[in-house]
């Protein structure tokens, strides 16, 4: 991801993209598709289990938020989680 804003500009994120090497700490791009189509938000993985993960928002207002997503390079998180 380049040039997201001025001429040059990288992103600040440095994402994991491959779901075999997920691991608490990394920071993914994740989709909650059911209101929000394929835009990305930004979370960190606190947990990471064989056929999930769970991500924190990064959200000030709710410090210890948990969501449940799928492990794949994109996780997706249902809106009920999200919202």
């Amino acid at each position: 991801m380049r040039d997201l804003g001025n001429a040059g500009e990288a992103c600040p994120f440095a994402f994991n993209f491959d779901p075999a090497t997920f691991k608490a700490g990394d920071v993914v791009s994740y989709r909650v598709p059911e209101r929000f189509g394929d835009f990305p938000f930004v979370g960190t993985l606190l947990a990471v289990h064989a056929d999930r993960v769970e991500i924190s928002p990064n959200d000030p207002s709710a410090p210890d938020k948990r969501m449940h997503g799928t492990r794949e390079s994109r996780p997706v998180v249902s809106a009920a989680e999200a919202l």
